[in-house]
């Protein structure tokens, strides 16, 4: 009973913190959005620790969904994968702590090649949300497990936002099933897909 019950718990913290944070979506949420359908470039996502399987998989759900999208590891970004990143794109950062120095130590240089950092932290008093362009903010009061040391809410509230930025922009660009056609052909989804729109007929 108490592996149920403490598994209830679990899931119970994680949506509370998601409905907490759905409340504070506004203006710079929105201002975020704006900018990355308006990007002229790619989004480029980075981040490190959990931070950074999240931003691997909205950078995923971002390119497959309609927005030219790829994932830069932090370190690696240090050591040179800094050239991938050009004038016309976004940086978007995440970090919830908002102090990730690799994050910090990429600002310098993202500057001078001149695109636009918008980030997402669990502060806004947070050095990364100062250093950026735009911040959204995903503050939760308490991570899933006993310690509140584990990033379980903190990412999983991460992860939704995330998950709204990239609907929201499919939506905002007509983003339709034979687009997803296109970019996803393979697997039990593309078959379903394909069966409804032939590539050639889309061509």
């Amino acid at each position: 009973m108490e592996i149920i019950e403490t598994a209830r718990q679990v899931m119970e913290t994680e949506l509370k913190a998601i409905k907490s944070v759905s409340t504070t979506i506004g203006e710079d949420f929105e201002a975020a959005v704006k900018a990355m359908y308006e990007c002229k470039g790619r989004v480029v996502v980075s981040g490190l620790g959990k931070s950074g399987h999240i931003g691997k998989k909205l950078a995923a759900t971002l390119s497959s969904t309609g927005t030219p999208s790829f994932f830069v590891h932090a370190t690696e970004a240090l050591h040179g994968d800094l050239g991938m990143i050009t004038k016309d794109d976004i940086v978007l950062a995440i970090s919830n702590s908002g102090e990730t120095k690799e994050l910090l130590n990429m600002i310098p240089s993202v500057r001078i090649i001149g695109a636009k950092i918008i980030s997402i932290t669990g502060s806004k008093e947070s050095t990364l949300a100062k250093c950026s362009d735009i911040n959204i903010e995903v503050k939760v009061e308490n991570e899933a497990d006993p310690l509140n040391l584990a990033p379980t809410s903190s990412s999983t509230a991460t992860l939704a936002v995330g998950d709204s930025i990239a609907i929201t922009l499919s939506v905002m660009k007509g983003f339709k099933e034979e687009n997803f056609a296109v970019f996803h052909p393979g697997g039990s989804l593309g078959k379903k897909l394909l069966e409804k729109h032939k590539l050639e007929d889309i061509i």
